[in-house]
């Protein structure tokens, strides 16, 4: 056979069963999709997978509903993550290494996709310890687009909790650049930069709650952001806002915020996955204890509302059309869960 040909050959026995592996399209996000039966690892990654990879083959585009959440939770199931997860994985790490060759769509599509993917990325670096060189270039760029105020013109399109304000974007950024490994947060540019982010983030205190988790969020590896006293204050607000049924809802964290179509939060709406798994995984992030009772009944509702597809559901905030904050809602579930605790039986029985 012809070396070529035997390349080819080999190639497509290689490739073939990881084509093969590519999850099925995802259906429409419902929130009367029924409950599964009990919780699946197995499933929330294929959900996960599905969601993804599928927006980022499609849209070729970062967005912080989908797939940079998406990065952060899937390796948290344990194993291998897969095709679906180094597809793109590798989507991200080209956007940044193309940045700046200056050839028709490559530059970033907006400031927020600078300092979402390296935010993201760094987080997903702090799982393995190393800073890769597209975290670091991404990074250090996104420092350049850093407003004299220490924020950056983040895309405000009427879409809370995530595209909403610019204060999401600072803080997310200080939440990426507290765990990038290595170090990072002493480097000569971050450290300039997060003297003017922290000025910032002081200066503009957060109206809600959902905000003042994240600044919890990164004040826990970063000092100097919440005093003591703040610290404990939110975390006793986070721990009223808990419901009878032992999740929490997005309206709630958000009382203030209106959506693109004019419509305000709904306190009384039920308990979602993205409020509950975010709220978990900060509790466990600013240290509270496994087993205490805001912990333990926040995972048992996220194991106990599982969606039989895999996925959790969120209604959003915004219209009644997509619901694709329920992908993010997904993702925080899993970390929250992994953060509880709860991941470990089942992962080990499924490897």
């Amino acid at each position: 056979m012809h070396p070529q040909n035997l390349s080819l050959l080999v190639t497509a026995i290689l490739i073939g069963p990881i084509m093969a592996q590519e999850p099925p399209k995802p259906g429409p996000i419902r929130g009367d999709e029924p409950v599964a039966k009990a919780f699946s690892a197995e499933l929330a990654g294929q959900a996960l997978d599905s969601a993804s990879l599928h927006w980022t083959k499609q849209r070729k585009c970062g967005t912080c509903h989908t797939n940079y959440p998406y990065l952060l939770a899937r390796p948290a199931l344990g194993g291998q993550p897969g095709a679906s997860f180094a597809e793109v994985n590798t989507f991200f790490e080209q956007r940044v290494k193309n940045w700046d060759r200056g050839q028709k769509g490559d530059a970033p599509l907006w400031d927020t996709e600078v300092v979402a993917t390296a935010a993201t990325l760094a987080m997903a670096d702090s799982r393995q310890g190393k800073l890769r060189a597209e975290t670091r270039q991404a990074l250090d760029l996104m420092w350049t687009l850093q407003k004299p105020d220490g924020a950056w013109d983040w895309l405000k399109c009427g879409w809370p909790p995530v595209e909403h304000d610019d204060y999401f974007g600072a803080v997310y950024a200080m939440i990426g650049v507290s765990q990038a490994p290595e170090g990072y947060a002493q480097s000569p540019k971050a450290r300039a930069g997060l003297e003017k982010l922290s000025a910032y983030l002081k200066k503009n205190p957060p109206a809600e709650l959902h905000h003042r988790a994240m600044l919890l969020w990164a004040a826990t590896r970063l000092d100097g952001l919440m005093s003591a006293d703040e610290k404990a204050a939110t975390l006793t607000r986070l721990r009223e806002a808990q419901r009878p049924d032992g999740g929490w809802n997005l309206a709630s964290l958000g009382r203030s915020w209106t959506g693109n179509d004019g419509r305000k939060p709904d306190l009384a709406s039920p308990s979602d996955a993205y409020a509950t798994g975010l709220v978990v995984l900060v509790l466990r992030e600013a240290g509270v204890q496994v087993a205490d009772a805001a912990v333990v009944k926040g995972a048992d509702w996220l194991l106990a509302n599982q969606r039989q597809s895999g996925r959790w559901f969120t209604q959003s905030l915004n219209n009644d059309r997509h619901h694709y904050i329920a992908n993010a809602g997904s993702a925080y579930a899993v970390l929250a869960l992994e953060a509880a605790g709860k991941l470990k039986r089942e992962v080990k029985a499924g490897e």
